[in-house]
């Protein structure tokens, strides 16, 4: 049993990517598939797919950038949510990177969220 599947997945991207990999295989959910959607719309990664395996298992495959990754760090933990208005969500080096929030407007970028005024959980910072 997994208790952090999200660092799990920043686990394996990370990973892959120090390692000089293109793509990495993370294990499916619909959370997971919507930060690999943030991701992409901010630079982050080229593009993922979401694949079916034959024991009926969902992959989902993120192709990498070069070093387009310096950091991906899990930030609200199972143990220790934090949760965010709009006003004080964080911002990551300086306005270089990017957080990625659970809102009621779903899964967003920080910069998305000051746009819309809303605040949430946020999941990882990434830059």
């Amino acid at each position: 049993m997994m208790t952090d599947p999200i660092a799990d997945m920043l686990t394996r991207i990370r990973n892959a990517g120090h390692a000089g990999h293109t793509k990495a295989d993370i294990p499916g959910s619909k959370i997971k598939a919507n930060i690999c959607k943030v991701l992409k719309e901010e630079g982050f990664i080229k593009s993922f797919k979401i694949k079916a395996t034959e024991d009926s298992r969902v992959v989902i495959r993120v192709y990498l950038k070069d070093n387009a990754i310096v950091k991906i760090e899990r930030a609200s933990k199972p143990g220790l949510r934090k949760y965010f208005g709009y006003k004080d969500i964080p911002r990551v080096c300086s306005g270089l990177g990017v957080s990625i929030l659970s809102t009621s407007k779903g899964i967003i970028s920080s910069r998305k969220a000051r746009e819309l005024k809303v605040g949430g959980e946020v999941l990882c910072n990434v830059w």
